[in-house]
């Protein structure tokens, strides 16, 4: 690995801000970070103690905290960075287990929507409540409440960016 020292490629002097190495660790940890964190948070939250894939998960909780439990499948889809066709088989699973529902708009026949079924709120439900207790463990005891707050600024500020 080559590596520049910082203020000889004229990206960062002093004062200027972070070398382009400090930028490539400090982004290195944030993936880091999420790899290892990530499957502890699933790790046997599904009622029957089971792990959970990332992906159901993110619809599932994204549904139900959303007023109706509703959402158009395509913006779910966007949310959990899925293409479409990948998002319909997944829905296709979530509405085989009898967590979801696919209702199509009355306005807008292109516009479907994946609905929460009542088996899916109480599957959620159970899940989410082992998921903040992981969320405590691995991300509120480490951080502390200020960093907690700190973080969600940090990241609500990076994907506001992205969408730019």
């Amino acid at each position: 690995m080559t590596t520049r020292p910082s203020g000889t490629d004229g990206r960062s002097r002093e004062g200027a801000g972070p070398s382009d190495d400090d930028l490539i660790t400090a982004w290195g940890l944030v993936h880091e970070a999420m790899n290892e964190i990530q499957p502890r948070l699933l790790y046997g939250i599904t009622p029957d103690g089971k792990d959970m894939a990332g992906p159901w998960f993110e619809v599932l909780i994204r549904l139900q905290r959303t007023p109706d439990h509703q959402l158009p499948m395509s913006r779910l889809a966007r949310e959990v960075s899925l293409s479409t066709g990948g998002f319909t088989k997944l829905a296709d699973r979530l509405e085989k287990e009898g967590y979801l529902e696919r209702h199509n708009c009355s306005n807008d026949r292109r516009v479907v929507y994946a609905t929460l079924t009542e088996k899916g709120l109480d599957f959620i439900g159970t899940a989410r409540d082992r998921h903040v207790e992981r969320l405590r463990e691995h991300v509120l005891t480490p951080l502390g409440e200020g960093g907690v707050r700190q973080l969600a600024t940090i990241a609500r500020t990076l994907r506001d960016s992205s969408r730019e």
